[in-house]
């Protein structure tokens, strides 16, 4: 019998271990560099054509839209906490964002009705970046960055997302430059103070899944990665 106890307590001991080390699981790639395997238009079933795959990238071509062929792109699978890092770099007078805890349902028509965005532009080149907490890094029209450490036009930016149980930390080329707590009084004042008040379901969601914005301008993403907390 207690040969018998002694082995159940290690094959759960085991199983606690496996476990912990799941959880510990390193980066994984959201993006192969090959396919847009993993990833698909939002509320749709497949990849607009505009977005294609080159040179190890995806690159929103503006050009090959078509009547159909764009939309933002968002992740299959939905994340909770995570730390998730993207290069981007965009064209002279390009705007997109990176969208988080996008809520994916018919009843909102883009995934920026429901997720929080770090913005990505050209500063310079592009009218929303003259607007405050319009510009490169920033919690899109929710919190300024406290600096600016984005790379010239044409090159690449390296940006981190981290979200653990509510804490919200932006990073942009090693730079801490957002840091602020989600879904507290805060947030909620934070919102109301922003074009999204009265958004019904905007910032609310704990999880969601990940998107890249076609804003109608040409941009590229690499090294899609994300560590899930």
């Amino acid at each position: 019998m207690k040969q018998y106890i002694f082995a159940v307590i290690a094959i759960v001991a085991m199983g606690c271990s496996s476990t912990a080390q799941t959880k510990k699981k390193g980066f994984v790639k959201l993006f192969d560099g090959k396919t847009t395997t993993g990833w698909h238009s939002y509320n749709k079933t497949g990849v607009g054509s505009a977005w294609e795959v080159a040179d190890g990238a995806l690159h929103m071509n503006p050009a090959k839209k078509g009547a159909a062929g764009g939309g933002d792109l968002v992740t299959d699978k939905e994340y909770s906490n995570y730390h998730l890092k993207y290069d981007w770099k965009v064209a002279p007078g390009a705007n997109s964002g990176v969208i988080f805890y996008v809520h994916e349902d018919k009843k909102y028509g883009q995934t920026y009705l429901t997720g929080p965005e770090m913005q990505v532009i050209d500063n310079d080149g592009h009218k929303d970046g003259k607007i405050i907490k319009h510009r490169a890094g920033d919690l899109y029209d929710i919190l300024k960055s406290t600096s600016e450490p984005v790379k010239p036009v044409g090159q690449w930016n390296k940006a981190e997302i981290l979200s653990d149980n509510g804490k919200l930390t932006f990073k942009l080329n090693g730079v801490t430059i957002v840091e602020t707590t989600m879904w507290d009084d805060n947030w909620k004042a934070l919102i109301a103070g922003s074009k999204f008040k009265t958004w019904e379901g905007f910032g609310t969601y704990k999880t969601g899944k990940i998107a890249l914005q076609d804003h109608g301008d040409e941009v590229w993403y690499k090294n899609i990665s994300i560590k899930e907390l």
